[in-house]
């Protein structure tokens, strides 16, 4: 993902600082808990897309992986 445009984007909801997970490609709201879709390098920046983080995952104790609860397929 470009780092500028990263750099540009804030959290729809609260106006807040992502930060960008590679490995899952998404993009996370740890104040919100939300984590948005990054999809063809394009984030999907809307909150009926996003991802509702697990209590440790919004805290940043944990990571889940794709095909473990609470991770994606």
């Amino acid at each position: 993902m470009d780092k500028e445009l990263l750099a540009m984007l804030v959290c729809p909801q609260c106006q807040g600082k992502l930060k960008y997970d590679r490995e899952h490609a998404e993009l996370k709201c740890h104040f919100d808990g939300l984590a948005f879709p990054v999809r063809d390098d394009i984030p999907v920046m809307l909150a009926e897309e996003a991802r509702v983080m697990d209590a440790d995952e919004k805290l940043g104790k944990a990571t889940p992986k794709r095909g473990e609860a609470g991770g994606q397929a």
